[in-house]
C-alpha cells in the first residue's frame, strides 16, 4: 500500500501539473482568442453576414459528418489508467480511414447540402472542406499524451500554430477576395499546418495497423462518448440548421456571430480548462473524497472566471457590436444577449459532465442529452416561427436548463455531496455578477456614453473592479475558500488544488 508521504507527493505533483497545465492552456487561449477576436472583427468588416452564413452552412455539414462518425478514442485513451501505447496504432489507423471516408462523403454530398439550403455556392466550398477533413485524419495520435499527462506546453504550440495560420490566410484572402472563400482557405490551412506540427512536437511515429481487440476495447468506452457527441451536435447545431433552412443565410450569419461572441466563456475558457481537469479527474476516479474536493474547487474557480464575462457581454452587447462589427451587424444584438444565459448554463453543464466522464459514466450525460434533444425538437419550431432568432435562442436555453437539473442531481449522488455545498462555493460570484450588472447599467444609462472603444473599456474595467471587490467581501463574510483558491493559483508552485 502507498505510504502517506508517497501519496502526498504524487498528489502534489498532480496538483502542480494541473495548475501548470491550466496556465499553459490559459496562455494559449488568451493568445488564440486575441487573434480570433482581431480576425473576427476584421473579417466582419470585410465580409457580409451572408458570407458568414455561407461558411456556416458548409461547416454545419462538415461538423455533422464528423460528429456522427466520432469514435471517442482520444477520451478513451485519456481515461485509461494502464499503458496506452499498444492502442495507439489501431486508434490512428481508424482515424486515417475515417478521415478518408468523411472527405469522400462530404465531397459527394455537397450538391445535396446546397440544394437543402437553397445555396448553390455551398457546393464547391464543401468539396474543398472535404479535402481539409481528409488531411486532418493524419494527425499524430501521439499528441494524446499531452492531454493524458497534463503537459500542455507542447499543445500550446500545436493549437497556436493553427490559429496563426488561419488568421494569416483568412485575413489575406478576405482582403483579396471579399467572399466566403477567405474563411474556407483559413480553415483548410489550419488543418494542414496542425497535422504537420503534430509530428514535429511528438516523437511517436504511428503505423497502419489494427488490433481488433484493442479497437473493441476503445469502442466500449467511446460508444457513450459517440452517442453523447451526436446528441450534443444536434442540440448545439440543430438550431443553426433550422435558422439556415427557415430564416435564410443572412439570419444564420447573425445567429452564429451572436452565438460565438455570447458563448465566449463556455467555448474558450471552459473548454480550455476542461482539457486539464478531465485527465486530472480521471486520475482521482477511485478516490471520491479527493475527487469531490477537486470538483468543488474547480467549479468555484470556473464560475468565478466565466460568470462576470457573460454579464459584461450581456450589458455591453449593443456598444460592442456597433463599435467593432459595424451597423450591419446590429440585428444580432437581441439574440446575442439572450444567448448569454445559455453560455452560463453551458459552462456549468460542461464542468458537471467532465466529472461523470472521468468516473467512467458518460452514459449519464448521454441519457440526459437524449431527453434534452426531445424537448428541443418539441419547442423549437413554434418558438422560431413566433419569435424569430430570439425564439431559437429560447429553444436552446430551456432544454439546457432541464439538462442542468438532471445532471446536477446525478452528479451530487455520484460524488456524495449536497446542493447547499455546491451553491455555497459560487455565492460570492453570483453576488459579484449582480453588482456588476447593476453598476455598469446604472453608469451607462446615467451618463449616456457614446459608443466607443474607450467607453467599452472603461465600463468593462468598472464592472470588473466592482465584481472583484464584491466577491472578495462576500467570500470573507461567508468564510468561503475562493480567496485562498485564487492565491494558490497565483502561487501555483505551492498549490494543492487537487
Amino acid at each position: 500500500m502507498m505510504n502517506d508521504n508517497n501519496y502526498i507527493q504524487q498528489n502534489g505533483q498532480l496538483s502542480r501539473s494541473v495548475v501548470s497545465g491550466g496556465i499553459w492552456i490559459t496562455l494559449s487561449k488568451i493568445l488564440q482568442h486575441s487573434l480570433n477576436f482581431i480576425r473576427t472583427i476584421t473579417l466582419a468588416r470585410l465580409l457580409s453576414p451572408d458570407n458568414f452564413g455561407l461558411f456556416g452552412i458548409a461547416m454545419l455539414a462538415l461538423t455533422a459528418i464528423d460528429k456522427f462518425s466520432f469514435t471517442g478514442f482520444d477520451q478513451a485513451l485519456i481515461q485509461k489508467r494502464e499503458n496506452i501505447e499498444p492502442y495507439l496504432d489501431s486508434a490512428w489507423t481508424i482515424q486515417v480511414i475515417r478521415g478518408l471516408i468523411l472527405g469522400l462523403l462530404l465531397f459527394c454530398t455537397a450538391p445535396l447540402v446546397a440544394k437543402f439550403f437553397h445555396e448553390p455556392q455551398v457546393t464547391l466550398l464543401l468539396k474543398v472542406l472535404g479535402f481539409s477533413i481528409f488531411i486532418g485524419g493524419f494527425r499524430n495520435i501521439g499528441i494524446v499524451f499531452f492531454h493524458k499527462n497534463i503537459q500542455f506546453n507542447r499543445m500550446f504550440i500545436y493549437e497556436l500554430s493553427g490559429t496563426i495560420t488561419d488568421f494569416g490566410v483568412a485575413l489575406t484572402a478576405a482582403i483579396i477576395l471579399r467572399n466566403a472563400w477567405a474563411l474556407v482557405f483559413g480553415f483548410t490551412a489550419r488543418n494542414i499546418v496542425q497535422t504537420i506540427v503534430s509530428y514535429v512536437i511528438h516523437q511517436y511515429k504511428p503505423r497502419f495497423k489494427i488490433n481488433w481487440k484493442h479497437t473493441k476495447d476503445l469502442l466500449s468506452f467511446g460508444q457513450w462518448i459517440w452517442g453523447s457527441t451526436i446528441l450534443i451536435f444536434l442540440l448545439t447545431q440543430g438550431d443553426d440548421i433550422l435558422v439556415g433552412k427557415i430564416l435564410g443565410t443572412t439570419a444564420l450569419g447573425f445567429y452564429q456571430m451572436g452565438y460565438k461572441i455570447s458563448n465566449l466563456p463556455a467555448t474558450e475558457i471552459t473548454h480550455a480548462l476542461s482539457q486539464v481537469i478531465f485527465p486530472a479527474y480521471s486520475r482521482l476516479q477511485d478516490n471520491i473524497p479527493k475527487l469531490r474536493a477537486a470538483f468543488l474547487r474547480v467549479f468555484q474557480m470556473m464560475t468565478f472566471i466565466t460568470f462576470p464575462i457573460a454579464i459584461l457581454i450581456f450589458v455591453l452587447a449593443p456598444d460592442f457590436t456597433i463599435v467593432f462589427l459595424g451597423e450591419k451587424w446590429m440585428p444580432m444584438v437581441p439574440v446575442m444577449k439572450t444567448l448569454c444565459y445559455f453560455a452560463v448554463i453551458r459552462t456549468i453543464n460542461s464542468v458537471f459532465s467532465a466529472v461523470l466522464t472521468a468516473l467512467g459514466k458518460p452514459r449519464i450525460s448521454t441519457i440526459g442529452s437524449f431527453f434534452q434533444l426531445i424537448l428541443f425538437v418539441i419547442i423549437v419550431y413554434p418558438l422560431i416561427i413566433n419569435f424569430g432568432l430570439v425564439g431559437v435562442a429560447y429553444a436552446t436555453i430551456i432544454p439546457n436548463a432541464f439538462f442542468l437539473i438532471y445532471i446536477g442531481i446525478r452528479l451530487l449522488k455520484e460524488i456524495d455531496t449536497q446542493f447547499s455545498k455546491l451553491l455555497s462555493v459560487i455565492l460570492p460570484s453570483i453576488a459579484g455578477c449582480l453588482s456588476t450588472y447593476l453598476s455598469v447599467t446604472f453608469v451607462n444609462n446615467t451618463f449616456s456614453f457614446n459608443a466607443s472603444v474607450i467607453s467599452i473599456i472603461s465600463l468593462a474595467i468598472l464592472g470588473g473592479g466592482v465584481y472583484i471587490v464584491v466577491v472578495y467581501l462576500s467570500d470573507i463574510l461567508t468564510k468561503g475558500s475562493l480567496t485562498n483558491s485564487v492565491k494558490q493559483i497565483l502561487l501555483y508552485k505551492r498549490a494543492d488544488l487537487l
